[in-house]
């Protein structure tokens, strides 16, 4: 007689095939497409790295050397580590133009800060007609390239009688970084929880009392990172102040900014052949714009990424 024959019961395994592990199929190709691309990743990082130490060594390595060490090796090491070069580019009119270029940006990056965040947080927070219009009419302003309003602005700060003036200069940078100011913190102030801004109004806070003393300090992240981007550009800025801070007579003193005092002292030491002083300027207009931006990393990160994960 044949056995019987036994069927499974609900409790019982049934085995259908071939088990397959799909948890291990393909981890030694994706473990090494992953090492690849942190490889290429790694690769690229080190190489832009370099791209950009290279030069910034080089220069200030070139503001010890003599003219005959510059013209030979680029990267041989000075003979005489004196700072003496750097007062005589001082003296010969970089402490001017840094002080011009201080003068302005002390007014300019807190005007721009102050009305590019009030303009962003009324277009973000208080819906009204004509809104979205007022918003995209910023955004095109961020977009307009500045040397097709080189002529009529020219035109019109003259009008004014601002030409070659600090305040003329001011007003011109604000104006300019106003729509990426908007922009930027548009997005940020968006994400704000709006309980905080209700809570402050139930408890009796004006408008203006609740965006300077609640919103404000809460948008600190993209405050700082707009902040810097507005510091960089506006100190690195020269077609703007090429054109309006020129004298108008002769007796109207030059109130040129570091890129404009750059420029003259390329033309004076081409001259004069002292090149080191010139590398001594640039290196003096580099480094403040160094020390800020390693000094707030962590904050321009901060802002740049708050935005996006909240």
């Amino acid at each position: 007689m044949s056995a019987p024959l036994k069927t499974a019961s609900r409790g019982d395994s049934v085995p259908t095939g071939p088990t397959v592990n799909k948890g291990r199929t393909g981890t030694g190709d994706e473990r090494g497409e992953g090492v690849v691309l942190n490889v290429f990743s790694h690769g690229f990082l080190a190489l832009w790295a370099l791209l950009i130490v290279l030069p910034l060594l080089w220069l200030v390595l070139s503001s010890f050397k003599t003219d005959a060490q510059i013209g030979g090796s680029a990267f041989g090491w000075p003979e005489n580590w004196s700072l003496d070069v750097f007062s005589r580019a001082w003296d010969k009119g970089i402490g001017d133009y840094f002080v011009n270029t201080v003068i302005v940006l002390v007014f300019s990056v807190p005007l721009t800060m102050l009305f590019g965040s009030m303009a962003a947080y009324v277009l973000a927070r208080y819906p009204f007609t004509g809104n979205r219009l007022l918003y995209y009419f910023f955004v095109a302003g961020a977009m307009f390239p500045v040397f097709l309003a080189l002529v009529p602005l020219f035109f019109m700060v003259k009008r004014l009688d601002m030409l070659n003036t600090y305040q003329g200069l001011i007003l011109v940078y604000v104006a300019y970084s106003l729509p990426f100011t908007v922009f930027f913190m548009h997005a940020f102030f968006r994400t704000l929880p709006t309980a905080v801004f209700e809570a402050a109004i139930l408890d009796g806070a004006s408008h203006t009392r609740t965006f300077f003393q609640v919103m404000l300090p809460m948008a600190k992240p993209g405050l700082i990172s707009v902040g810097i981007f507005n510091t960089l550009g506006q100190w690195n800025q020269f077609i703007l102040p090429t054109v309006l801070m020129q004298p108008q007579s002769g007796d109207d003193p030059e109130r040129y900014v570091l890129t404009q005092g750059l420029i003259q002292l390329q033309q004076q030491q081409g001259y004069a052949s002292d090149l080191p002083v010139l590398f001594a300027g640039v290196t003096i207009a580099m480094i403040p714009m160094l020390v800020v931006y390693l000094s707030f990393q962590r904050q321009v990160q901060a802002g740049l990424t708050s935005a996006t994960l909240k």
